[in-house]
């Protein structure tokens, strides 16, 4: 994969640069390869990243007192990731983000994030527009989460995010839904 080109691609879908600024947006985002099954961040860590997948998908979630696993996000191609709230203020956070698949990251710090809006204050947009999104995007599924039966939250995910249904396992979108697997595969079936 050409990170350059693809992140190139995703800013300037949002702001335009040239090629000048493009190179030092450029030199604060490292790239990663990561092997399925590797925690990017794991709970407890001080979570000082975020993630831009390129290539992959990953999970963000946590486990409660019994040990059950409830998925918070998932990030696919194209998709930011990371535990915001301990990532905005530099502290131990509460989520794990893990690779589902071999991927391919692009890793931001807060501090650098800072230097290139100090520097581009046009990225202020693309960074605002991105949290925006993410923000819109969580509200809608907390909502979802809070009015919908298990049946129209599972319609819902099938309609709005179809290929997640061929990249993840039944178990893990019903530990995203809040259902049991037993409930899942029945709605599966109707």
């Amino acid at each position: 994969m050409n990170f350059s080109d693809f992140l190139r691609n995703h800013i300037t879908a949002i702001v335009p640069l040239n090629e000048e600024e493009f190179d030092f947006v450029q030199s604060f985002f490292m790239p990663m390869k990561v092997k399925k099954k590797t925690l990017l961040i794991e709970a407890g860590q001080i979570v000082t990243s975020e993630f831009l997948v390129a290539k992959g998908l990953l999970k963000a979630f946590m486990h409660d007192e019994a040990i059950r696993e409830h998925i918070v996000q998932f990030a696919m191609e194209d998709w930011w990731i990371s535990d915001y709230p301990a990532y905005a203020i530099q502290s131990k956070g509460q989520l794990c983000v893990q690779a589902l698949e071999d991927c391919e990251v692009l890793a931001l710090s807060l501090a650098d994030k800072a230097a290139i809006c100090a520097t581009l204050p046009k990225m202020y947009q693309f960074f605002g527009q991105k949290a925006f999104g993410g923000y819109v995007a969580l509200q809608k599924r907390v909502l979802s989460m809070m009015k919908n039966a298990a049946k129209e939250k599972y319609a819902l995910l099938l309609q709005t995010y179809p290929e997640l249904f061929q990249r993840v396992s039944k178990t893990m979108i019903a530990h995203y839904l809040g259902v049991s697997r037993e409930t899942l595969s029945r709605l599966h079936k109707s």
